[in-house]
Parts: structure tokens; sequence; C-alpha cells
């Protein structure tokens, strides 16, 4: 797993820390930022955007999704349940695809900024 990401389970909850303050996540960020003006990337926007390519890839992963964006934090939780574990492991997965392969992201930025609700 990226050092920007990590899993935090409890009985109640599966959290996916993930760490937009990061070098690496600074810098695909900053790219972002350059593409769409709106598009400053602290953890709320950062929530807009993975919500946003979530609902167009893979709309099932929000299914009991919630989040708690921070300045330099995006943090996504599930219910703590067996399926649920699947579906955080699934989002941990996508998150470091996005990030080491950020063209996707800018591609979706460029095509779609105008649509995405950004902070």
């Amino acid at each position: 797993m990226a050092d920007y990401i990590r899993t935090i389970c409890d009985e109640d909850t599966i959290q996916i820390c993930f760490s937009i303050s990061h070098p690496k996540v600074m810098e695909v960020g900053e790219k972002i930022n350059a593409i769409h003006e709106d598009a400053y990337m602290n953890g709320y926007n950062w929530d807009a955007l993975l919500h946003y390519y979530l609902e167009k890839t893979d709309p099932e992963l929000l299914d009991d999704l919630d989040s708690d964006p921070e300045a330099d934090l995006y943090v996504a939780i599930y219910p703590s349940t067996p399926t649920h574990q699947t579906k955080a492991a699934r989002l941990t997965r996508l998150i470091e695809f996005l990030i080491q392969d950020e063209s996707t992201l800018y591609q979706l930025v460029e095509q779609d900024g105008d649509e995405i609700e950004w902070d």
C-alpha cells in the first residue's frame, strides 16, 4: 500500500485515510488545479472529485460510503462488514491507481471539470 493511504478498522467502521498533504498527492493536486481553477485540491475537493469519478465508473462503491474531508486529509468511511471490507479494499486500490496514473484524473478534470461540484 502507498504511504499516502492507510486503512483503520474498528468494530463499527472501516476508514480509508488519504493524506493529501503527501508530496506525490500534492503534486497531482497542483496539476489538477492548473487545469481547473476551482479545483483547489483540499480534502473537500478530493471528496467532490472522487465522488464524481465513482458516480461515472463504479457507483457501487458509493453505497453506504460516508466521508470526512478536511483541509489536508480525506477519509472514506464504510460500516464494518465483510462486504464493506471488500469495497474498502477496492476503493483503496482505486485511489492508489488514480494517484500513480494521474493522467486519468487530468483527463476527467479537463473534460468534466465544470460538472464537478467543487468546494
